[in-house]
């Protein structure tokens, strides 16, 4: 029997869930998912140009296992370019450090740790969000785990 995945770290949840070629309907194409974890390595690696060594310290996660993940991210995103695929976000054992809200009525994108809690835009007033750690079913759970101590605690 596997042993169980321990739990990684993503900085915030993605702005978007799922992307696809333009022209085609979404009905007659394959769909491959990214976790959230392959998302984060390659958002570590090939966006923020960290190391395999400080991305995984920052993950939470051995090096081997972020060089895992860094390289499933890599063919997932490589299929979705050539082949014309469409390309979701989600899922994985994953706690966010930070997250996104999101208001409907303004358009205005905010960053908040994910222990704060915000009712109204500080833009605009209204009580109309979105929450995007919500969205991946995330929210408690990442506060409770950034508590804990340990390597979990609140980094960057």
């Amino acid at each position: 029997m596997p042993r169980p995945q321990k739990d990684r770290i993503v900085h915030r949840p993605p702005l978007f869930a799922e992307f696809k070629p333009i022209g085609t309907g979404r009905g007659f194409l394959e769909q491959i998912t990214m976790t959230l974890d392959e998302y984060e390595a390659l958002r570590l690696a090939d966006y923020e140009a960290l190391s395999q060594e400080e991305a995984a310290d920052d993950m939470g996660v051995s090096r081997p296992t972020f060089t895992r993940l860094i390289e499933k991210a890599r063919f997932k995103m490589a299929d979705f370019l050539i082949n014309g695929k469409v390309l979701a976000i989600e899922g994985g054992n994953v706690h966010f450090r930070n997250n996104i809200i999101h208001c409907q009525n303004c358009g205005h994108k905010f960053n908040i740790n994910i222990s704060t809690e915000i009712n109204t835009c500080p833009q605009c007033g209204s009580t109309n969000l979105i929450n995007l750690a919500g969205g991946f079913g995330h929210g408690r759970c990442c506060i409770n785990s950034n508590q804990k101590g340990g390597r979990n605690v609140q980094r960057r």
